[in-house]
């Protein structure tokens, strides 16, 4: 397994390639820019695309999901809960972004615990209300995407459209019952792991 990451200029949003280099079959996480990289990247390695997943529906991690979709016809994957977000440029707040108004449907809406298959990867999708109320965690082996749900020593706000700071509570204690070695790819900043974030994390 090899995971890939591109930061999206603008907002520093982290982006991610997860690879599994045994099928060569790879998903990307949150591609909210950069589509010509991502694309190249996975040319340049002869990959095969099968999904985008987003771990939530905000403009700056979904800017690039129909232009990369409109190349390759891939399915996107998101939370059942996020269908409202995707679906309004307003409530995801691309409309103010540089990505343009952006609004979609994703073709698998996932839930809590529900499993994924890519390549020889095997993905499972935790349930993170919060920042807003369809955001997900992305399990797979050891490594975490956590988007905006947790980042190195802090976590994402909860005071735009579907922000629950209660909710988001429930989530960090829900994340603190993972293993102390599991590596978190957050949505912005760098990477880190459950135990380091347990241990020097305020908010967990």
């Amino acid at each position: 397994m090899k995971i890939e990451k591109i930061v999206e200029p603008y907002f520093g949003e982290n982006m991610y390639i997860l690879i599994d280099e045994e099928t060569k079959k790879c998903a990307v996480v949150d591609p909210g820019g950069a589509s010509d990289k991502i694309l190249n990247y996975i040319k340049a390695n002869a990959l095969e695309l099968e999904y985008i997943i987003l771990t939530h529906g905000h403009g700056d991690h979904i800017g690039a999901v129909n232009k990369i979709k409109s190349q390759t016809n891939v399915k996107v994957i998101a939370h059942n809960d996020e269908k409202e977000l995707l679906n309004n440029n307003r409530k995801n707040l691309s409309y103010s972004m540089h990505c343009g108004p952006q609004e979609l449907d994703a073709d698998i809406y996932v839930k809590d615990k529900d499993k994924l298959e890519l390549g020889n990867l095997k993905l499972s999708f935790i349930h993170t209300p919060g920042h807003t109320k369809g955001c997900m965690c992305i399990r797979v082996n050891d490594d975490m995407f956590t988007g905006d749900t947790l980042f190195a020593g802090s976590i994402g706000r909860t005071d735009l459209y579907g922000g629950d700071y209660r909710q988001i509570e429930k989530s960090l204690k829900k994340l603190s019952k993972f293993e102390d070695k599991v590596k978190i790819h957050p949505g912005h900043g760098p990477s880190s792991t459950l135990g380091i974030e347990k241990m020097s994390n305020p908010y967990m």
